[in-house]
């Protein structure tokens, strides 16, 4: 790439030799070359994040037709019923809505709110019923107009309190709706 000038111009004229001003050129291609194999080495060896799922677990689609299934009756000391409204609202009761033992209640999400009160209720039961296995079995209804990051932030806690038993349902009773709409 380089060029040596002696000063033997063979012009045969004396006195002052001017040299040649010469381009100067820079070869690049080493340079791009190694650019692509860093871009080359970083896209294979860099992990994509990987989506984040919660696992559920869902009913089949042919329980329905099954006859030994029948209508459990689950009782009443152990269920917390939770429903999301529109504007964060959150509501719970225990036991059931015309009887109810604790509630309904309107509470905040978070660790102050609905994470202390499962928390608490999950002990009770388990001092009720004698037996970890049997623990609290919580009702989640959300609402028409709730949001989806409501029912994210309920499952949520569910797996923080460590509640193993709960169900996501969208059939409300009258008075549940009731409660749901007043302001």
């Amino acid at each position: 790439m380089a060029e040596l000038n002696t000063g033997d111009s063979g012009g045969g004229k004396g006195g002052k030799v001017r040299s040649k001003k010469q381009n100067s050129k820079v070869d690049l291609t080493a340079m791009v070359d190694l650019a692509f194999l860093l871009i080359t080495f970083f896209m294979l060896t860099t992990t994509l994040s990987k989506p984040q799922a919660m696992p559920l677990g869902l009913p089949d689609k042919n329980d329905d037709k099954d006859p030994l299934k029948k209508d459990l009756k689950v009782d009443e000391k152990r269920t917390m019923t939770v429903m999301m409204g529109e504007n964060n609202k959150l509501i719970y009761y225990m036991g059931l809505i015309d009887t109810p033992i604790a509630g309904p209640k309107d509470i905040a999400y978070g660790k102050d709110g609905i994470r202390r009160e499962l928390l608490a209720r999950k002990k009770s039961v388990i001092e009720y019923t004698g037996d970890k296995a049997k623990g609290i079995i919580v009702i989640i209804k959300p609402g028409k107009k709730s949001k989806y990051k409501n029912l994210v932030d309920i499952l949520d806690e569910m797996a923080i309190t460590g509640v193993e038993t709960y169900a996501i349902v969208n059939d409300f009773l009258p008075k549940e709706t009731e409660l749901l709409e007043k302001k």
